[in-house]
């Protein structure tokens, strides 16, 4: 058995697979702010519980978790000092002088202020050129100079980035090794290790994001480790990183910044998974959970992995996959502006005190709210029935703070949160599809997280996707894609080559080093030979292109001059793809070359059940009044998820509810059940039966 666990916002989801039996069970419990190990323990003696398991049947757990990315958001990391080379202390604020948006010429423009305020950004003398030789020798006295006041200030993380560290990490290795000496309780973190290629900038930004959150990952994870013991004895522990794999709890303490972003990861890689089993390949994942509404792109059955990524508008260069966040979840606060003007989120509820109906003190309205005053959630039956929605409240709280100003009833303001909230998700899943050359019509939608399958059809709908995927467990499917992750590993040089200048024998030995350190980690973690993966790739660009793709390579133990020339090609119709323009005249850079270590986890298996005919109607419940634009307020069958079986198809308008999420199937629209125990909900009628 394997546990995966994903902290969110308001709601801790937890997912148990039996490998033997191939049977899923899942619990979903309370986020524990500010103390959020006690959240995970709940969770997991309330699956084991459903299970009737017991700790010694586990094999490891897996934990995605939104600690660094909350530090990030609310500005809450360590205090962090930067060491730099001596005359590029501004490295952070200077960035790529480029405005952020679509407008260069945007006045009100602001970027992010630096986590490092520059008195603490510190210089110290030395100098290794770009061709990663020593052009100044390390001045001590400078950096122990540099140490002394960063201690003095009582910072708490250092971040070292010098330049061209990348090809000559002597220097930086010195300056920690005298960290340690002269300021042992610092945490240390080395840009030679956490980003070592070229980017002067990015790779500083990477670093100071890692220093800015080891202290807070590394608490973390050691007051859960210890919690776990104490409960459980020792325990596998596993994290998921923003790239889609897992590390050890031991190296997500070092790689603190791997770990940002880690539950939506997994809530991509869940939606491929059920693309593959489902027969779609081009999919859009909505995972909207109770504070935000995450969208990723699964493209070929792939979820696309970036390196060119940005935590809450601060760049990184680590193998990332590519998901957009919105603040529009469940609990995100509908407000009345000056104007008299309607606006959803980006402010939430959260856990607590929650949207009004949840009766823990939160006054302002919400979706969730909207959605039960509009019929589309069950009162008595929230989470299985563990949480009772007063309807009343939520009344209240709209009627309030927006229905009387506005000057509307509540049935309509509660219909505007959704038109709105809905727009806004429109937005964003607009950034990750069409703004990047796809046409969104060609996509089906995977739809999950607590309130994703609420939205996602009327979503849909407006933007001319004609299917979307409700999957079993979906208001915890991230915590199901973490056990779909394989153990990963990324390492990368940089060659900054001309291709027809590189260097065979030299490229070759760089990938074999790479391999080297990729193996080593994978056996220490147990992997076994037959359970490794070693996968290539190169960043390509043409020469004077400020940015690059990755290109896959073949693993080879002996490249030639053949190999260099299909790179050459595969990157050209990368870029024509892409870009609608290529040129074979330009000439063609190696930038980096990568090499990504799997350690292959076993596969989840679905039950699969024949398929039989029938339209559901012995999965009835009592039918109620549910509010849809255009139609207004109709009585509507609801149908229980767990009675409904392979096969049976009906009609919306319907509600289907289950434990830790509820579906809506909108007017002209079709449902479906597959051999998984999916919804497939069919928009626009009998045109797409």
């Amino acid at each position: 058995m394997r546990i995966g666990i994903d902290v969110g916002g308001t709601f801790t989801d937890i997912v148990m697979v039996d490998d033997k039996t191939g049977n899923l069970h899942f619990a979903k419990v309370s986020t524990t702010p500010p103390k959020l190990w006690e959240g995970v323990l709940n969770g997991i003696a309330k699956v084991l519980e459903k299970a009737e398991a017991s700790i010694e049947d586990v094999d490891y757990i897996v934990h995605g978790t939104t600690i660094g990315t909350n530090a990030l958001i609310e500005k809450k990391g360590a205090k962090t000092g930067l060491i730099t080379t001596l005359g590029f202390i501004d490295v952070l604020e200077i960035g790529r002088i480029q405005r952020p948006g679509v407008c260069l010429y945007d006045f009100y423009a602001s970027t992010p202020l630096p986590l490092v305020p520059r008195y603490l950004c510190k210089g110290v003398n030395e100098r290794v050129g770009a061709d990663g030789k020593v052009v100044k020798a390390l001045d001590e006295d400078s950096v122990r100079d540099a140490i002394t006041f960063l201690k003095e200030q009582q910072v708490e993380a250092i971040a070292i980035s010098l330049l061209f560290s990348f090809l000559n990490p002597a220097h930086e290795r010195r300056i920690a090794e005298m960290c340690t000496e002269i300021f042992p309780e610092a945490y240390v973190s080395v840009s030679s290790e956490i980003a070592p290629e070229y980017r002067e900038f990015e790779r500083a930004s990477t670093t100071v994001i890692n220093a800015y959150l080891q202290p807070i990952m590394k608490r973390y994870i050691q007051k859960l480790t210890q919690a776990l013991a104490e409960k459980y004895g020792r325990v596998d522990l596993r994290i998921m990183q923003a790239s889609g794999g897992t590390i050890t709890a031991e190296a997500a303490e070092r790689y603190a910044i791997n770990t940002v972003n880690s539950g939506p990861a997994g809530g991509a890689l869940a939606g491929a998974f059920f693309g593959e089993i489902t027969g779609y390949s081009q999919l859009m994942t909505a995972d909207m959970g109770g504070t935000s509404f995450d969208i990723g792109l699964i493209d070929q059955g792939v979820a696309q992995v970036t390196s060119e990524a940005k935590f809450e508008g601060y760049p990184v260069k680590i193998p990332v996959i590519d998901i957009d966040t919105i603040g529009a979840g469940g609990g995100s606060i509908a407000w009345v502006d000056k104007g008299g003007i309607l606006n959803v989120g980006p402010q939430s509820a959260g856990a607590s005190p929650g949207p009004a109906c949840y009766n823990r003190g939160g006054q302002l309205p919400t979706v969730t709210d909207a959605n039960l005053i509009l019929g589309r959630l069950n009162p008595s039956y929230f989470l299985g029935g563990e949480l009772v929605l007063e309807r009343e409240l939520a009344y209240q709280a709209i009627k309030e703070h927006l229905a009387d100003p506005m000057g509307t009833t509540v049935e309509d303001a509660a219909a505007g949160i959704i038109r709105i909230v809905n727009a806004n998700m429109s937005k964003g899943i607009g950034v990750n599809t069409v703004e990047k050359g796809h046409d969104v019509r060609e996509f089906a939608v995977v739809a999950f997280g607590g309130a994703g399958a609420l939205h996602a059809a009327e979503l849909a709908a407006d933007m001319g996707i004609k299917t979307v995927i409700v999957p079993r467990l979906a208001g915890n499917l991230s915590a199901l894609g973490l056990l779909v992750s394989d153990a990963r590993h990324d390492f990368v040089q940089t060659v900054a080559r001309a291709i027809d200048e590189v260097d065979l024998g030299e490229i070759t030995n760089v990938f074999g080093r790479l391999e080297a350190r990729g193996k080593t980690q994978l056996e220490a973690e147990n992997f076994a030979p037959e359970e490794i993966e070693l996968l290539w790739s190169a960043d390509v660009r043409y020469e004077g292109q400020s940015y690059d793709l990755n290109i896959s390579m073949n693993r080879k133990s002996d490249l030639n001059h053949d190999d260099l020339v299909q790179l050459a090609k595969a990157f050209n119709d990368e870029h024509r793809r892409l870009y609608a323009y290529s040129s074979e005249k330009e000439t063609v850079q190696v930038v980096n070359v990568r090499v990504t270590a799997v350690g292959k986890t076993p596969l989840v298996k679905m039950k699969k059940v024949e398929l039989s005919a029938g339209d559901g109607r012995e999965a009835q419940k009592t039918p109620r009044m549910v509010y849809f634009e255009g139609t207004g307020s109709v009585e509507v069958p609801i149908y229980e998820r767990d009675l409904l079986r392979p096969g049976h198809l009906f009609n919306g308008p319907a509600i289907v509810e289950e434990q830790i999420s509820s579906s809506v199937v909108p007017p002209s629209a079709t449902c479906q059940i597959d051999q998984y125990g999916n919804l497939i909900i069919k928009l626009g009628g009998e045109e797409n039966e």
